[in-house]
C-alpha cells in the first residue's frame, strides 16, 4: 500500500440538526483525534450539541445534548480518541447555522 506514513489534518464542519458524519477513517489508516471543539456561533442563544463515534454500527456518545453558551465553545474530548478504518465521527445541534466543529487529527498508515 502506498501513501504517506503520517498525515495531520484539520476538519471543519458546520453543525446542523441532522446527525451528520463529518469524518470517516480511510482504508489502510488509523486516526488519532487530537482535538474536537464545537463553537456556538449563534449571537443570541445557548445551543445544545451532541457528538458520537460510530464503530461497526455501534454508536457511542461523546457528549449528548450538552449546552454551549453564546460566544463560547466546548471540547468534546478530554484526551485522545483512536479511530480505525470505517469508524465515523458524527455531530448535531438543536439549531441549524448555530455551531461549528473543528477536528484536529493524525492519520497513520497501518501496514
Amino acid at each position: 500500500m502506498s501513501g504517506a506514513l503520517n498525515i495531520f489534518k484539520t476538519v471543519l464542519a458546520n453543525v446542523t440538526t441532522s446527525s451528520a458524519t463529518v469524518y470517516s477513517t480511510p482504508l489502510g489508516y488509523s486516526t488519532v483525534v487530537l482535538m474536537a471543539q464545537i463553537s456556538n456561533i449563534d449571537v443570541a442563544n445557548t445551543i445544545t450539541v451532541s457528538a458520537n463515534v460510530v464503530r461497526t454500527g455501534d454508536t457511542t456518545a461523546l457528549v449528548r445534548n450538552t449546552q454551549v453558551p453564546v460566544a463560547d465553545a466546548i471540547s468534546v474530548l478530554t484526551g485522545r480518541l483512536i479511530m480505525n478504518f470505517g469508524d465515523t465521527f458524527e455531530v448535531s445541534a438543536n439549531a441549524n447555522d448555530s455551531a461549528q466543529l473543528t477536528l484536529s487529527l493524525l492519520e497513520t498508515l497501518t501496514g
